[in-house]
């Protein structure tokens, strides 16, 4: 991962001002959901996914440095992280944490955290 969990890896394919809305996000052991929204600002980039049915409707919000590749072509975003990884982070609510440094904080942790481990 890189030094910084919200900015896009160089070797991630993201082509700047691409919406990234609706495409399939794929964790290293499958299918997580889709985009739901997206930001590209920087030191702030992420994905919303809507995980549908995976955790009953619910959805987690992965900062753009867990991104390792995105096919515009089939339309799928691949992460670095297990489902599991994924479900243990800090829960989001798009209502109280999108634009709240604290959160960003602890996600960007968490997952700066998972990267150390491996």
């Amino acid at each position: 991962m890189t030094a910084n969990v919200w900015g896009y890896r160089e070797t991630s394919g993201r082509t700047a001002g691409s919406d990234l809305t609706g495409y399939k996000v794929e964790a290293t052991d499958g299918s997580i959901g889709k985009v739901d929204k997206h930001s590209d600002d920087v030191n702030s980039a992420y994905i919303v996914v809507d995980t549908g049915p995976w955790i009953f409707g619910k959805e987690v919000l992965l900062p753009a440095g867990t991104i390792e590749r995105i096919d515009a072509r089939e339309e799928k975003i691949y992460v670095g992280q297990t489902k599991e990884q994924i479900k243990a982070a800090p829960e989001f609510d798009k209502d109280a944490h999108l634009g709240n440094q604290d959160y960003h904080r602890q996600v960007g942790g968490y997952y700066g955290d998972l990267s150390n481990r491996l």
